[in-house]
């Protein structure tokens, strides 16, 4: 008889994001087994091996392949499967081809693996991470999508860059959907503790060359970013995937943490029974709280449109 011995992490899809969030994982101490699956066996099995053999130089660590039943008592289940969007394929058309996926493998994992915590990673993640709630039987604290995430991470990065200053000092975010409408609650974004405008004039007063920031610029950066890497490489997953390991690491830890991540509103900003990302307590039990900071009169307005555009969308799918 097989014995656990650690963590394990289920990754299903086995694509380039999945493949890349398996091998930044089989680097780390997070798991002790990582297991992934995907609809093309070969290509996973392929992959398993690949980061398998990369693992010389650490703690032993186990990196297979197999099937849904092998999932069984998994601590941490991560979803990329889906496609991408095609050339003249709709949005909505999208949204329904990669629903069906999700319908598809949410019986099929929640079976298995019933305690496990859910990060949805899969496209467009607000629509599935709510798919994937109401289609598994799976409680809602247990269930996340990587939502405004990334969207943050390019946020930092290009605040960083453009006022010269380590990205750990930036504590700035995104809001809303993963998608055209995210927006940026400026009034939350700081540098240690200063706003942003603050920030630029007091370096300015201290001999600091600082450039003043266009925020409109700046959220068509972090909109546009996975556009123009798709266009120029065919493809995003390094950026996802250090998303996705900052998530597990909060989700491995011996303290809770706030992120920006999609889960499921209860009337916090106003806003109900839809999932998108704002300030939220995660944690070794998964998801604990939102924390509805205080944002402005137009914030506010910014994010009950980007609920009602993914409310439209949901209405129109057979759920």
């Amino acid at each position: 008889m097989e014995t656990k011995t650690g963590r394990k992490i289920t990754i299903i899809g086995a694509g380039s994001v999945g493949a890349t969030i398996a091998y930044s994982l089989s680097q780390r101490s997070h798991a002790a087994e990582i297991l992934l699956i995907d609809v093309n066996e070969k290509k996973a099995a392929g992959e398993a091996l690949d980061i398998a053999q990369a693992t010389s130089f650490r703690d032993p660590i186990r990196i297979v392949n197999g099937s849904y039943d092998d999932a069984k008592d998994s601590d941490i289940v991560i979803i990329t499967s889906g496609i991408g969007r095609k050339p003249g394929q709709t949005r909505l058309d999208l949204t329904r081809t990669n629903v069906g996926i999700i319908k598809s493998i949410a019986p099929q994992i929640a079976k298995v693996a019933p305690n496990a915590i859910y990060v949805i990673v899969s496209n467009p993640v607000d629509i599935l991470t709510y798919v994937f709630m109401k289609e598994s039987g799976i409680p809602e604290n247990q269930i996340l999508g990587t939502g405004t995430s990334l969207d943050t991470a390019r946020l930092k990065y290009t605040l960083a860059d453009q006022l010269n200053i380590a990205q750990k000092n930036v504590h700035a975010y995104v809001f809303g959907e993963h998608g055209d409408s995210s927006f940026i609650p400026w009034s939350a974004c700081t540098i240690s503790g200063v706003s942003v405008d603050e920030y630029i004039e007091l370096a300015r007063k201290n001999g600091l060359e600082v450039a003043d920031i266009n925020k409109e610029e700046t959220i068509n950066y972090v909109k546009k970013s996975g556009g123009t890497i798709i266009a120029d490489k065919g493809a995003t997953f390094y950026g996802i995937a250090a998303s996705v390991m900052n998530i597990v690491a909060m989700l491995t830890s011996a303290y809770d943490s706030i992120t920006c991540c999609s889960t499921m509103m209860h009337g916090e900003y106003g806003i109900d029974d839809v999932c998108l990302s704002v300030h939220t307590v995660i944690g070794p039990n998964g998801v604990k709280a939102r924390i509805p900071m205080p944002i402005s009169e137009e914030e506010n307005k910014q994010l009950h449109a980007s609920a009602d555009a993914l409310k439209e969308i949901i209405k129109q799918l057979d759920l």
